[in-house]
């Protein structure tokens, strides 16, 4: 998982779902804003200067396409035709600002709406934007004409290109989602297996023993309703997992993978021994008692934690101390790494898939817990989780 590709666990499902969040929307009206007083309203004041009573309204009807970018993000279209016809009305007042110019903002809508508008809906739009070509070509001739058309052109097929990212984007993380759950299957399997094994060795032992020694027989009843109960457990988490709005995801496990068996907290310290190895400074600290836990949370807070270290062995450029600790509070389990690492700067945050962080944020919801990642104020990244115990079970 590229450490560029993290980010607060809402921004993706808002992206999935074709919106922007609100946050990332006044992101957008500030730099389209700043784009538009920049050239468009610069340009008003040069050209205006000679106009004393049109300069006025020009700078009023630049603010005013300044002020309605604010809702391009929610309603793209209005506000494509509100800027296309205040744009038309400047240049109209001062015709020494090209029309490339003064449909700016309109430009930046038409960018925005082919974004994340259906491609129908943007071709509309984009051949409505194209309806003031003669009058480029009046006023600039073939040269003006063609640079109002290619920049109307850039800036919609700039739309198309950040669509088409957002649906690879969706289409990876789906992906690594369906991959996550077919491993979790068979994690879920190897257990239930083993648990169903044993059962059936200590009904044979029970029925054998069970009239000369039947505290013996007690025992290994005992021991097979303990098995029972963790099996159910484990078969209701697997059909939690595959729920009829889940995607399906194929035919399940290679039969020759290997697995290093038993993974659960109570290895943390030969895990941490792993990644000592390499170097790395590893602490491990440890509240309540782990060896109780069902074996689903068990399982669980292991391999995030296990994912966490090796992102930090991979992503966390200059990193030489992780700190682990695991809290076994009331129904909780407390999970937090963080590393002393830096965080790789620049790059989108939807670059690369996240396969790792999906993964964590997964195997967490998959138990009824909750996970967060992200990099800390002073430095460093953390992965915090919280598994409920009780859901579990």
């Amino acid at each position: 998982m590229d450490r560029s590709s993290r980010q607060p666990d809402n921004t993706f499902a808002e992206e999935a779902q074709g919106e922007l969040s609100p946050r990332a929307a006044r992101v957008l009206w500030g730099k389209s804003a700043g784009l538009v007083l920049a050239v468009l309203g610069t340009s008003v004041l040069v050209v205006g200067a000679e106009h004393g009573r049109r300069l006025p309204v020009a700078v009023a009807l630049v603010l005013v396409q300044v002020c309605v970018l604010r809702w391009q993000a929610r309603a793209p279209v209005a506000v494509l035709a509100a800027n296309a016809a205040t744009g038309l009305a400047v240049w109209a007042l001062l015709p020494a600002v090209s029309l490339t110019g003064a449909l700016l903002a309109a430009q930046v809508a038409l960018c925005v709406l082919s974004a994340i508008r259906p491609r129908r809906v943007s071709l509309w739009a984009l051949a409505a934007m194209c309806l003031p070509a003669p009058p480029a070509f009046g006023a600039g001739g073939p040269a003006g004409l063609a640079v109002y058309l290619l920049t109307v052109v850039l800036a919609w097929t700039a739309g198309q290109w950040r669509r088409a990212q957002r649906a690879r984007a969706r289409a990876e993380a789906r992906r690594a989602v369906a991959e996550e759950r077919a491993r979790i299957a068979r994690e879920v399997h190897d257990v239930v297996a083993h648990t169903l094994s044993v059962m059936v060795i200590q009904a044979g032992a029970a029925d054998d023993v069970f009239t000369e020694r039947p505290d013996q027989a007690r025992q290994a009843l005992r021991a097979i309703e303990t098995g029972a109960r963790s099996a159910l457990g484990e078969l209701r988490l697997l059909l939690r997992a595959f729920r009829p709005d889940a995607e399906e995801t194929g035919a399940g496990a290679g039969a020759g993978e290997q697995r290093e068996p038993g993974p659960s907290l109570a290895r943390l310290d030969e895990l941490a021994d792993t990644v000592r190895a390499t170097g790395l400074t590893v602490q491990v600290h440890r509240e309540g008692a782990t060896d109780g836990l069902p074996a689903a949370v068990d399982l669980a807070a292991y391999r995030i934690v296990q994912e966490a270290l090796t992102n930090t062995l991979r992503h966390a450029a200059g990193a030489d101390e992780v700190s682990v600790r695991v809290t076994v509070e009331g129904e909780y389990v407390k999970i937090g790494v963080v590393d002393n690492g830096r965080t790789r700067q620049g790059g989108s945050a939807m670059a690369g898939a996240g396969r790792g962080l999906v993964g964590m944020k997964e195997r967490a919801r998959l138990v009824g817990g909750s996970l967060r990642a992200g990099p800390l104020p002073g430095g460093g990244f953390e992965v915090a989780a919280q598994l409920p115990v009780e859901d579990a079970s």
